[in-house]
């Protein structure tokens, strides 16, 4: 015997009611996003993009059963994603550190990623937004997440525009000096170690590239200012809001760089002139190829590479369309991420695979130190 079970239909005047409720509610949080916004903005963080709720389609509903009726158990990846703290001379730093199990049946030393985050953001937040410890345990790399603290900044921002931070001194000295240490304590590849990051991170990450071109073999460049943009909190201001040319590059560094064309934050314009400036460290006869795609239900983005002869990619250039101060492809999971652009993590990851330090080019960055 069969049992239905009617649902009984709200009447309408309460239906109404609700409905009224919900606008109240959703006006209510457009001005409360608007004024973080506004805090956000005076203290150099980055603006957050909400993406939508993902729908769960039918093929992976399907295969969800499918895993479950078969007794198939799907086994995730070893790895460690410990905390430290390491002094030196410059000062004291805290950091994640992910070390994927892959790495040790590796009979190579693994490459190294570090990775610096944004105003307002956290190693642990950076690392879910990026989802980049995924990709470590795909390729089998590490990567190390330095720690700002609020004595530092009250925003936890990188200093990239202080005085004291745009050579071998202050903050790139401390990062450096964890690099090395990480290079050293866990067998990390030195010809294969890079650096990146998102808005402030990123423009460290350029400052840092730019002083020890001993150590990093490429950069990348998120949402971030040419180094050198800046030389105190006002011209970081103005340089974030007009974009500034910064110096010219004394050593050439493979770069890749990502950008919203709709970034309130950090003028697009910078990400233009991150590129301009990393193509001029490599002679004149790079020759350039441009390309535009969509990403499938997602933002369309354009794409300019820059080469000598067939050879890697030595400078790159992503436009994501009308996407925002927010790190493109990364994941709902973190702050600060776009979920709907091209996948920077991984876009990122192929570009700095493809490049690696000599020990020739190690010692004479060295001793040109």
């Amino acid at each position: 015997m069969k049992t239905s079970i009617r649902r009984r239909r709200r009447p309408r005047s309460a239906r109404v009611r609700a409905a009224r409720s919900a606008t109240k509610t959703g006006a209510k949080l457009a001005i409360g996003i608007a004024s973080f916004t506004t805090a956000a903005l005076s203290a150099f963080a980055p603006k957050p993009v909400s993406p939508g709720k993902k729908r769960k389609t039918a093929a992976s509903s399907a295969q969800t059963r499918a895993e479950r009726g078969s007794g198939t158990q799907v086994k995730a990846p070893a790895f460690s994603f410990s905390s430290g703290i390491h002094n030196s001379e410059s000062g004291t730093l805290r950091y994640k550190i992910f070390r994927p199990d892959s790495v040790a049946d590796s009979s190579l030393p693994p490459p190294l990623l570090v990775m610096l985050h944004g105003c307002g953001q956290t190693p642990d937040d950076f690392a879910r937004g990026t989802a980049m410890n995924l990709l470590a345990s795909e390729k089998g790399f590490i990567v190390v997440y330095p720690a700002q603290t609020r004595e530092a900044h009250p925003n936890r921002c990188w200093n990239w525009f202080a005085r004291d931070s745009q050579g071998r001194s202050g903050e790139p000295a401390m990062l450096a000096s964890l690099t090395h240490h990480v290079v050293e304590a866990h067998g990390a590849d030195p010809a294969r170690t890079y650096i990146a990051g998102l808005s402030a991170g990123a423009s460290m990450a350029l400052v840092v590239a730019r002083a020890y071109p001993e150590i990093f073999a490429a950069v990348g460049v998120h949402s971030g200012l040419p180094a050198g943009a800046a030389h105190d909190k006002s011209s970081a201001l103005l340089a974030m809001k007009r974009g500034a040319p910064g110096l010219r590059p004394d050593n050439p560094s493979p770069t890749i760089v990502f950008h919203g064309s709709r970034d309130a934050v950090v003028n697009p314009r910078n990400g233009r002139l991150v590129a301009i400036r990393a193509r001029e460290a490599y002679p004149s006869s790079l020759r350039s190829t441009e390309s535009a795609g969509r990403i499938p239900n997602g933002r369309a983005y354009r794409r300019i590479v820059h080469r000598l002869g067939t050879g890697p990619p030595l400078v790159e250039h992503w436009t994501v369309s009308a996407s925002g101060h927010a790190w493109s492809g990364g994941s709902s999971k973190g702050r600060f991420t776009d979920p709907t652009g091209p996948n920077a993590s991984r876009e990122m990851v192929r570009f700095f695979l493809r490049h690696s330090l000599s020990a020739r080019k190690r010692n004479s960055y060295r001793c040109s130190g």
